[in-house]
């Protein structure tokens, strides 16, 4: 199977977490997001351990919210002791009403609006990781009007690609985020932001783009970094004590990919990292990750119910489901790749190609095409693998379909963490 917590029972029964898949579509209905809340924790103990070991104890990761965004989750971010990051207020707010301490918040995103700025300040958001120009001075004059200071890492472009799919790159001179080594705006930001009397500037912040199976282009941006750190001490005499390399660590959707073993990447990112920092003459900033995907990706598994096979001679065969582009919109945005199960009859001969597609009005609803799994029937349920990443945080409401019921499994009990949208919660707010 694709990862240790996917497996098939005696009943040749799908099972995921050590349930069973069919038993719980039957119980909760389809569609169904099952979240293995002992593989987040799991996940979560890895980095911790592998970046204090690699980095030093002040050495942290950071859940990136948008790969994933409810109570729940900010629930076993604050007990793992972690940070996280958000990109909205409304992902803070999420955070804040689970409990979690938002001083070890860091605020992203390439345009905070005023209220964003006074949230965040109110809030006691830990750190900004600041955009561009505007955004800085913006904050800043917030802070004089509530006679704040704010701790601030400045989001830098270090011209990386990193070899992936051309929508995930982030990295690169020409991009909607950060200010560019290259052009000398990033020098600029800095100078400004030292200039300004209620910035308390702590160091940079860079990420090169997802879905990334090698550790070297993280050692390339980090060389960068690093060297510009060097750069700025040389030029204005500060010194940055922070370093956020971003995220976007790779995740096996299919059997083709790599199985990453993040431990053995961060030592050897650190292994490297350090020896640059040592060669370039300076000390070594506090490192900070902020993994998404690769926290709680293969954490999260999909359910859905058949309602046709329908097959067109000479040409391909359709398995329709009861969900699709609202609940998993990445196939249509990406082509990203998945693995998809017959829950029903797992251990059966996959002997049937065809496209998985969903129910909405929409030629691009596409959740995985050409896959060979068992010909299921109408009523069989039809699991999709490694979605717990980028699936119900990019959920939508098209075709005026609810979005799923989320249940986190641990240590064989299964809750429901989010209730199953109704009709009625998706005209709540209409006049």
């Amino acid at each position: 199977m694709l990862h240790k917590n996917i497996s098939i029972n005696k009943d040749g029964h799908l099972t995921f977490a050590g349930m069973d898949v069919t038993l719980l579509a039957e119980k909760y209905g389809t569609p169904l997001m099952l979240l293995d809340e002992d593989r987040i924790r799991e996940n979560i103990r890895v980095y911790k351990a592998a970046m204090a070991e690699h980095f030093g104890a002040d050495s942290f990761p950071l859940f990136a919210s948008k790969a994933l965004c409810f109570k729940g989750v900010y629930r076993i971010a604050k007990e793992e002791g972690i940070g996280m990051d958000a990109v909205s207020v409304g992902e803070l707010y999420t955070a804040e009403a689970a409990g979690f301490d938002l001083s070890k918040a860091y605020f992203h995103g390439n345009n905070k609006t005023d209220e964003d700025i006074a949230f965040g300040v109110k809030h006691g958001v830990g750190t900004f990781v600041v955009d561009n120009e505007d955004e800085l001075l913006a904050l800043d004059k917030h802070l004089a009007a509530v006679n704040k200071r704010q701790k601030v890492l400045l989001r830098i472009s270090p011209g990386i690609d990193p070899h992936t799919f051309k929508a995930v790159v982030t990295g690169s001179v020409d991009s909607k985020f950060g200010s560019p080594i290259q052009t000398g705006q990033a020098e600029a930001m800095t100078r400004l932001a030292l200039s300004l009397d209620n910035i308390d500037l702590v160091g940079f912040h860079c990420h090169i783009g997802s879905q990334i199976f090698d550790h070297e282009p993280f050692v390339d941006a980090a060389d960068i970094m690093l060297r510009f750190i060097a750069y700025i001490r040389e030029k204005t005499g500060f010194t940055a004590s922070v370093l956020n390399l971003g995220g976007g660590l790779g995740v096996r959707y299919v059997d083709s990919h790599p199985d990453i073993d993040y431990a053995e990447v961060i030592g050897e990112m650190a292994m490297v990292i350090k020896q640059r920092a040592q060669e370039i003459g300076i000390e070594l900033p506090r490192i900070v990750l902020e993994p998404g995907r690769s926290l709680v990706a293969d954490a999260g598994m999909t359910v859905y119910t058949v309602g046709s096979v329908k097959s067109i001679p000479g040409y391909k065969s359709y398995v329709s489901v009861d969900g699709g582009m609202p609940d998993n919109p990445r196939y249509a945005l990406y082509e990203s790749p998945y693995t998809v199960y017959n829950a029903s009859r797992a251990n059966a001969a996959a002997d049937f190609p065809c496209s998985l597609v969903g129910r909405c009005c929409e030629s691009g609803d596409i959740i995985q095409e050409n896959i060979v799994i068992p010909r299921p029937v109408r009523g069989e349920y039809m699991a999709v693998a490694v979605t717990g990443a980028y699936n119900y945080s990019m959920a939508s409401n098209y075709n005026r379909i609810p979005r799923p019921l989320i249940l986190l499994i641990s240590a064989g009990q299964e809750k429901v963490a989010v209730r199953r949208e109704s009709n009625e919660d998706m005209i709540r707010n209409e006049v």
